[in-house]
């Protein structure tokens, strides 16, 4: 699972929209729907609900994404450290 995914499904999952989070994420739609589609097939679940109007999140989802902002902000804590580390701080 690589933190490219992670972040794409976190960025859907705030926006609720796929056009908004690929702008957020200063990427296209196709690629972007490809991480959600890859996430999902390595999960084996839906995580979100396709609508007409956007994206909403499952059960399933809502669960993943607790974990994923976690996941995010060690990987930021992380590189904190190791920056703090290096430049002697």
């Amino acid at each position: 699972m690589s933190l490219t995914y992670i972040q794409s499904f976190v960025a859907v999952a705030e926006e609720g929209h796929v056009g908004r989070a690929a702008r957020r994420l200063h990427l296209t739609q196709p690629p972007l729907s490809r991480h959600i589609l890859a996430l999902e097939d390595e999960l084996g679940t839906p995580l979100f609900e396709r609508t007409a109007r956007g994206m909403r999140l499952l059960p399933a989802g809502e669960a993943f994404l607790h974990h994923a902002r976690r996941i995010l902000a060690e990987v930021d804590a992380a590189v904190h450290t190791v920056r703090g580390v290096t430049s002697g701080h």
